[in-house]
């Protein structure tokens, strides 16, 4: 997976996912709406045939680039917890 900075100001960053879908991409938007500073979370996909969606971030009082990150850990830790219960069955 590779991330494209597509366009980047204070408060918002627009992030091109190569190589995934809108799994990985709802995953983040919803993880990014757990943010308190997000005022926008949303992604596009041009084309059903083609990948690689577009992640919208609009942030207050804090740089997108820094909700992207949070999210992603947070993302990281949800997913190893379900690895656990997994693990468990």
């Amino acid at each position: 997976m590779k991330l494209n900075i597509l366009e980047q100001k204070d408060n918002e960053i627009k992030v091109e996912i190569e190589g995934e879908n809108h799994t990985i991409a709802n995953a983040l938007r919803k993880e990014l709406w757990e943010n308190k500073n997000v005022k926008v979370s949303g992604y596009n996909i041009k084309h059903g045939l083609i990948r690689n969606p577009v992640l919208v971030i609009e942030t207050e009082k804090e740089k997108p680039l820094v909700a992207l990150k949070k999210a992603v850990s947070g993302l990281k830790k949800k997913m190893k917890d379900l690895k656990t219960v997994f693990k468990k069955l």
